[in-house]
């Protein structure tokens, strides 16, 4: 009993401690677990605390570089628009420099209309007098009718009838004679007096205001290798034809004309400029408002080496030395310009071999008369710019630059707005007349020239007595065959008048119109 309850014992003793030992070794793998879990979540909260860190400081400096770039965008966007109300606001005052300008041309057109109104008034007063005077002249031949007729009755014994019918026949003859006399004599006064501003003004209208020589000298044709290239250069809602206009002040004419685009402007520099620049960038095939204002630079500086060397080639073909700069650049730019389908260029440098061919056959100063003929057409390239004849520009831009006497009286009077100061101008004028008067140097449409002929034959063949009209000498002289049976010499001389009225009226022409009525008789007789 004794060993049986010992070794029972053992075995509980045992069983004691090994419970014990399990109890003790699970809780050490608790707290084992514990130290573990303990540890592994400060190491996690460790490495989250650190991405979480990486990442505001990521943060941060994805959100300095996107402050960055949208101070660098926003400083781009305010250049741009900055450039843009520039270059709006140099549009804006060169509208209102052109409004100025134009302005300035309608007061000078309402001062000339107010001053002819008052000439007309002059005129009107004139006539008044004149009605007077043949009132008075009737009254004074009733007068004498009456006499005659009581002398005629007393010493012929003729008829009152009879009397009357002579003496009304030659009253009449009288009364014809005087009025031609007095019609003859009051339209020599008004030539006389109007001769000299009439010059002025008939000068400064075909320049300025022929209507077909406008249309032909103020447009150049660009030849397209498409039709398609038309809605390339209009661009997206017309925003490359606005550009190209904007940056070569030209207007860009589009019709329906095919494979041609029409480039117009008064200015023939400004219209070289665009030539140029469109037929580069038709050439390139790239057509956007960027790429245009590089074209259009690029091209004026070509143009602007152009007139620089067209004037030193000029200056230097005639022997002219000593030119300012700028009158050297004002010379380069006649090869621009025309006048009549006259090169001005062409014709100056003729003007000045010519006048130095006279000045050295009378011994004068060569120099002075071909640098007097060189630019004694300089102002014409400036008529564009400014107001006033290309005389008084010339005379302007001539005196700013220094020229010598001689040379401003010669450009001065070569159209004789004043009075020849030396025989160097004289030549100067007749070398002038020489280069624009030979055959072929100046020219018009044919299509004008014909329309204008055979208007201007028709317009003398509708009077009555007519029986042949020639217009001769280019349209500059018409004559007129009329029959004597129908027209005799007083009629003559009055239908001439009213051929002229009416053509001036009727009819555009530069220049002056000749008109000469022609009444031929002719008595045959044969001997047999």
């Amino acid at each position: 009993m004794t060993a049986d309850f010992s070794f029972a014992d053992l075995l509980v003793a045992i069983g004691a401690t090994g419970t014990a030992a399990g109890l003790a070794f699970f809780f050490i793998g608790r707290w084992i677990e514990r130290r573990i879990a303990a540890r592994a979540k400060a190491t996690a909260e460790e490495l989250a605390n650190r991405i979480l860190a990486d990442a505001r400081r990521d943060a941060e400096a994805f959100r300095s570089s996107l402050v960055v770039s949208g101070k660098e965008e926003l400083a781009k966007a305010r250049e741009a628009w900055e450039a843009e109300v520039g270059r709006r606001r140099e549009e804006v005052d060169r509208i209102e420099r052109r409004l100025e300008e134009r302005e300035d041309v309608l007061e000078k057109k309402l001062q000339l209309l107010e001053r002819r109104e008052k000439e007309l008034d002059g005129r009107q007063a004139t006539v008044a007098a004149g009605e007077q005077r043949l009132s008075a002249a009737t009254a004074q031949a009733e007068a004498l009718v009456a006499e005659r007729t009581r002398k005629l009755e007393a010493a012929a014994g003729l008829s009152a009838a009879e009397a009357k019918q002579e003496l009304v026949r030659a009253i009449a003859e009288e009364a014809k004679a005087d009025a031609a006399a007095v019609v003859r004599s009051t339209k020599e006064q008004a030539r006389r007096e109007a001769d000299r501003e009439a010059k002025k003004i008939v000068a400064l209208a075909i320049q300025r205001i022929a209507a077909d020589h406008t249309a032909e000298s103020t447009v150049a044709a660009v030849v397209l290798p498409n039709d398609e290239m038309k809605g390339r250069i209009i661009g997206r809602e017309g925003r490359n034809i606005r550009a190209f206009e904007t940056a070569t002040g030209v207007d860009v004419v589009i019709d329906d004309t095919p494979d041609t685009v029409i480039v117009s402007c008064f200015d023939p520099v400004r219209r070289e400029v665009a030539r140029l620049a469109l037929e580069r960038l038709i050439t390139d095939g790239r057509i956007h408002p960027g790429r245009i204002e590089d074209v259009v630079r690029t091209a004026q500086a070509d143009v602007d080496r152009q007139i620089q060397e067209a004037g030193e080639q000029a200056a230097y073909d005639v022997g002219v030395h000593g030119l300012h700069p700028e009158l050297i650049k004002l010379v380069g730019r006649m090869k621009f310009r025309t006048s009549y389908g006259q090169n001005i260029l062409k014709h100056s440098k003729e003007v000045a071999w010519l006048a130095g061919i006279m000045a050295a056959e009378l011994k004068l100063d060569v120099g002075l008369a071909k640098r007097g003929a060189l630019l004694h057409d300089v102002g014409k390239v400036l008529t564009h710019e400014s107001e006033g004849t290309h005389v008084q520009l010339g005379v302007e831009v001539a005196t700013k630059y220094g020229e010598p006497p001689v040379v401003i009286n010669c450009i001065a009077a070569h159209h004789d707005d004043v009075p020849h100061e030396t025989p160097i101008s004289v030549i100067v004028q007749a070398a002038d007349a020489v280069s624009g008067s030979r055959p072929g140097a100046r020219r018009e449409a044919f299509e004008s020239y014909v329309k204008r002929l055979t208007r201007l034959e028709e317009l003398a063949s509708g009077f009555p007595g007519v029986e042949k009209v020639f217009a001769i000498q280019a349209g500059r002289e018409i004559r007129v065959m009329v029959t004597p049976e129908v027209v005799d010499d007083h009629q003559a001389s009055g239908l001439a008048e009213e051929m002229a009225r009416k053509i001036e009226n009727e009819l555009q022409y530069p220049g002056q119109i000749r008109v000469v009525v022609i009444r031929e008789t002719r008595a045959v007789g044969f001997a047999k």
